[in-house]
């Protein structure tokens, strides 16, 4: 009897002793601290860190805080621009907590009370930036948003680590007009980059003209000096060339270019003052030819008179009034090299040395090749 009752008195003990220690006993991990409160109060002093911790049982009630980083997603919501343009903005916030006991004692659940100041939040600092600049400036916004939220969150123990707007969806008219307004950026960039490549192109084409007209002038420079070079050294052999040449040879070519002229089709023909000096070399053999006939001894010693001998007198006959053309007479002189005053070649002897004279065709009847006054 003593015996039972000495065991049913052992257990309860031991039930007693289990349940303190169950009471009294808390693991508390890494990444948690423990607040305690005990008999409803609680204070710097009883927040516990990791490890085995023991408590009063009934008088300690703990609370174990989580203190790693953790994320809440706040869901898609209608948010007005400054511009009056709806979009819907969702995104995502990271959190910790960083003082537990302000975590517990001031706020009750700090994830729910976060996302809630997170959606106002966000209307608030949507609400004084243009549509342009949300769609542009997430970095912006987002750093904005996370001031604002840990500001708020500070008394609830808690610290706003990174805010990201995840997606801001624009209403289908704005989306078409973005789309209208890329297009016409590409197109803008299109045509300005194929300007580019058309100014560049026609740059290089000038410079290529550039460079073959330069080329092409140094070429017709070089041609022209060479042609210029040539054409002296052509004249210089004729003029060699022409010292050999006596007077009847030149007068031979004087009269066959007279041939080619009497057999033109002109009527008036300009001719330069050398051709009269040909006419009294001409009129000089002619008068050679007469005395030749008239006294053959006197001809045998009679030479002809050169060009520029001032012996040789010429005067002009005058013509018969019955034919006022008719053409003049001359007579030679039986002095030898001398041409008497009675005696007058065939030719005027009126124009100077500057004055060309001039042919004339007066008609079917008249020599094709007379030499006669200027009117």
């Amino acid at each position: 009897m003593d015996l039972a009752i000495t065991l049913s008195v052992l257990a309860i003990l031991l039930v007693v002793v289990l349940v303190f220690l169950y009471l009294s006993v808390r693991v508390v991990q890494q990444y948690e601290q423990m607040v305690v409160f005990r008999l409803g109060r609680t204070n710097e002093g009883m927040v516990r860190g990791p490890g085995l911790r023991f408590l009063v049982p009934i008088v300690d009630r703990p609370y174990k805080v989580d203190v790693r980083e953790q994320f809440i997603e706040v869901p898609s919501q209608t948010t007005i621009t400054k511009d009056n343009a709806p979009i819907n903005v969702d995104f995502l916030i990271y959190w910790r907590i960083v003082d537990p006991l302000k975590s517990v004692v001031n706020v009750a659940y700090f994830a729910g009370a976060l996302q809630g100041v997170a959606t106002t939040t966000l209307r608030a600092v949507i609400g004084d930036i243009l549509l342009d600049d949300v769609l542009s400036k997430r970095e912006q916004i987002n750093e904005v948003l996370r001031t604002k939220l840990d500001e708020v969150t500070e008394r609830w123990g808690g610290k706003i680590t990174t805010v990201e707007i995840r997606e801001i969806t624009p209403p289908r008219d704005v989306q078409d007009a973005m789309n209208r307004q890329l297009s016409a950026e590409r197109t803008r960039r299109a045509v300005i980059t194929e300007s580019e490549g058309s100014r560049q192109s026609a740059i290089n084409v000038a410079e290529g003209q550039k460079q073959s007209a330069i080329l092409q002038a140094e070429g017709d420079r070089q041609a022209a000096i060479l042609r210029a070079e040539g054409f002296s050294q052509a004249l210089e052999r004729i003029y060699s060339a022409a010292h050999g040449i006596d007077e009847k040879t030149m007068t031979l070519q004087y009269l066959e270019a007279l041939k080619a002229l009497g057999a033109s089709p002109s009527t008036k023909f300009v001719i330069p003052t050398e051709f009269t000096r040909l006419a009294e070399r001409v009129g000089g053999f002619v008068d050679q030819g007469f005395s030749a006939g008239i006294d053959p001894g006197t001809a045998a010693s009679a030479t002809i008179p050169p060009m520029d001998d001032p012996t040789m007198a010429t005067r002009r006959t005058p013509r018969s009034p019955s034919h006022p053309r008719a053409p003049a007479t001359s007579s030679v002189s039986s002095s030898p090299n001398v041409v008497g005053p009675s005696s007058e070649p065939p030719w005027p002897r009126k124009s100077s040395p500057r004055t060309p004279a001039v042919l004339r065709r007066k008609g079917p009847s008249s020599s094709r090749s007379g030499v006669t006054d200027p009117e």
